[in-house]
């Protein structure tokens, strides 16, 4: 089978998965030269993906070293999509807040801008913070502009659940199906760790705060212009979709506390996402059935973060 490099048709390669990084992994096979088809369980609005607040932040993700080098490439051609308003994709400042003596902010390499946050920068009872700007994704417009590029460079979509490889044709299989990928390769270490999210009317908040210590729990407050994802909740083990509305009302309370613009906000709408964790992302190519397949999940909470780079090394492998 002749690939791109020489000018053929390329591989007949099937993605299984339509969330945020099945649908990045395909375009970046397309523009290789490889004829792709997504295989998708749901809508791209009922995925994992569309809960995402979503800001690059390699959240519940590892190895380190892989993540920070998937991170970056992803880091470069999110700010670069920032420049066309028709991604969904925006470059805001915004605060890490730091609760212990010694912080590791050891996501910072290659991120702009990295300095203390000054006090003024710092929410109420804040002791202090790392000030950066990173791209906010809105991944209610970033998906459906995502599908609709891999639509136009020749993706085909088909719409229903792969229980097994062996349902899908092609030369090559990439799974990407986040929690759905360890049933179909029989790995039991992804687990999915459950997210509370509720959005609000925006008051015009020029930047994003993100509180992982905080003394109440996890607390981010990303504002996407349009309105504002205040979450969270990381709950691992969790499978239940249906929002809880003592959890939201924790949730609130802790995020006021960041902005205090956000009480009496009306609400917008509400969500709960299943992350698919890992010990590590899995990305590698294996053989399964005589077929060539290259797994890519267990991202975590890091979808949006990590998609770019691991598109580009799943073309790789391909």
């Amino acid at each position: 089978m002749s690939t791109a490099g020489d000018g053929g048709p390329g591989l007949r390669v099937a993605v299984v998965g339509g969330g945020v990084v099945g649908l990045t992994c395909a375009l970046e096979l397309t523009r290789s030269g490889h004829r792709v088809r997504v295989h998708t369980a749901d809508p791209w609005e009922a995925t994992t993906s569309a809960v995402a607040a979503a800001i690059w932040f390699p959240y519940r993700a590892a190895p380190a070293d892989a993540v920070l080098r998937w991170g970056a490439t992803s880091l470069e051609v999110l700010t670069r999509l920032a420049a066309d308003p028709a991604t969904g994709v925006r470059l805001l400042p915004g605060t890490y807040v730091h609760r212990t003596p010694e912080p590791d902010p050891w996501w910072t390499p290659g991120v702009p801008g990295v300095r203390p946050a000054s006090a003024d920068e710092l929410p109420p009872g804040a002791p202090a913070g790392t000030r950066c700007t990173l791209p906010v994704v809105d991944t209610g417009a970033y998906l459906p502009w995502l599908a609709a590029a891999c639509a136009a460079a020749g993706v085909v979509t088909v719409p229903g659940r792969v229980g097994a490889l062996d349902e899908v044709a092609g030369d090559v299989v990439v799974v990407a199906a986040g929690l759905g990928a360890g049933h179909l390769l029989d790995d039991d270490t992804c687990v999915p760790v459950q997210g509370q999210v509720v959005r609000l009317a925006d008051p015009g908040l020029t930047g994003w705060v993100l509180d992982e210590d905080g003394p109440a729990g996890l607390t981010y407050v990303v504002p996407r212009g349009r309105d504002v994802v205040v979450g969270g909740t990381a709950v691992e083990g969790a499978t239940g979709r249906d929002p809880d509305p003592d959890v939201e009302a924790a949730i609130l309370e802790r995020a006021c506390v960041l902005a205090p613009e956000l009480r009496g906000r009306p609400v917008l709408s509400r969500a709960v996402g299943l992350r698919p964790a890992r010990p590590t992302v899995r990305l590698e190519r294996l053989e399964v059935g005589g077929r060539p397949v290259v797994a890519c999940y267990g991202h975590g909470g890091a979808g949006v973060t990590l998609s770019w780079g691991c598109a580009a090394d799943v073309a790789a492998l391909v």
